[in-house]
Order: C-alpha cells, then structure tokens, then sequence
C-alpha cells in the first residue's frame, strides 16, 4: 500500500470526495493538497485510511466518516466530524461551531478554541479541546465525554442527558439539568493518559483543578424548575 496524493486546488468538492473514495480502497494514506477551506471535504469516507489535510477546511469536514483517520493541517470551520460513528478527527488550529455534532464514537482533538455546541447531540466517544469552548458546549448531550482545556461559555451542559464534560479553566454559567462534582482518581488517571496521548503536556497538579460536568437528573424538566414535582 502506499500513500496517494490529491490536489484539490480548481476542483469541487464532489470531484475530491470521489476521487478520495476510489483512492482510499487502494491506498492506506492519502493526503489533499490546495484544500483551500474546502466544505463537506472527506464526507461519508468509511475506508480505514489516515488522510492529512494539508491546510485549512471548511464546514462539515469529515461529517458521517466511519473509521478513517483525518489529520487537518490548519483550522476548520462548523461542524467538524458531525455524526462520525467511529474513526479520529484532528485539527491543529481552531474550529467554529457544532464541533463533534451527533457523533457516535471515534475521537475528536482541536489543539486551539472552538465556537459554541460543541458536542451537541453527542452519542458517545471523544472531543477534546486544547483551548476555550462557546456558549452551550454538551447541548442535549446524550453520552460520551468533552475535554475543555481553556474555559467554557455561558450555559454549559445546557439539557445534558448522559455524559461527562471536564473543565479546566472557568465555567461561566451551566445550562438546566447540569451539576459540577469533583474529579476522582480514576477520572485523573484516564485524563492524563488521553491527553498524553494527544500531545498535551499539563502538570501533575493541574489534573487536580479539572472540574466535571454531569447530569443533575435521568429524567430532567424542562419547565419551570419552581413547578417541577
């Protein structure tokens, strides 16, 4: 097997993604040329293949993937890996909105910030943030875990079901149905062999400053809380 090169520079991304696709059944690593913040790029992949980005993408990059491996070299817009079942995402730089929207399992790393919704509708698996996170990060999170290294925005959990969310810095203000409890020794152990593996370099004692955010009810209200019961 050997690695397959595409320069996507004056090219749709319909041409990309099939010319990925017919790639990725002959070859174990692919990587795009002129991405040029491409949209949709590496969508639907479900070959086992490590693709590098060797730039910035656009939205939806590798949205509905099913164990490829996708290294971005540069940032990448909304919704990133949305609804990926199983695989990993990195992105060197930062990303907008929705980042690991609906996803089912595999891993999700974004070394810098993020926008907000990250994380909605989560199934299971990874996301991790090496800087801050917006407003409503775990939005309707049904399972799975959210790493933040920087600080998280306003209303975060909002309408969390299932799921942890572990915080660094500051949380501004948690949405309904969201609680903070302290991290324990097994949470502090897996932290730090996840994010070893992913290059984040923390002192022994910051694991110790990490908050978590967990559900407050299975069965939340979503009315007024004064009329709940």
């Amino acid at each position: 097997m050997s690695e397959f090169e595409i320069d996507a520079d004056h090219k749709t991304p319909r041409e990309v993604n099939q010319i990925l696709k017919q790639s990725a059944k002959k070859n174990n690593k692919i990587v795009i040329k002129n991405p040029n913040a491409m949209h949709y790029i590496a969508a639907g992949l479900t070959e086992p293949v490590e693709l590098t980005i060797d730039g910035s993408a656009g939205y939806f990059a590798g949205t509905m993937i099913h164990g490829a491996r996708i290294h971005i070299n540069g940032n990448a817009g909304w919704f990133p890996a949305d609804n990926m079942t199983e695989g990993e995402v990195l992105i060197e730089g930062s990303a907008g909105d929705g980042v690991g929207q609906g996803i089912y399992g595999g891993t999700v790393v974004v070394k810098k910030d993020v926008g907000s919704r990250t994380g909605e509708i989560m199934k299971n698996g990874t996301i991790i943030v090496g800087g801050n996170s917006g407003f409503m990060s775990g939005l309707f999170m049904m399972g799975g875990r959210i790493i933040v290294l920087g600080n998280i925005s306003d209303d975060a959990g909002e309408s969390i079901i299932r799921g942890v969310i572990y915080v660094l810095g500051d949380i501004k203000s948690l949405g309904k149905n969201a609680k903070v409890e302290d991290i324990d020794q097994e949470d502090k152990k897996e932290l730090e062999e996840l994010l070893t593996t992913y290059g984040f370099t923390l002192d022994r004692d910051e694991y110790h400053n990490f908050k978590k955010i967990v559900p407050r009810s299975k069965r939340p209200f979503y009315g007024k809380e004064s009329e709940e019961g």
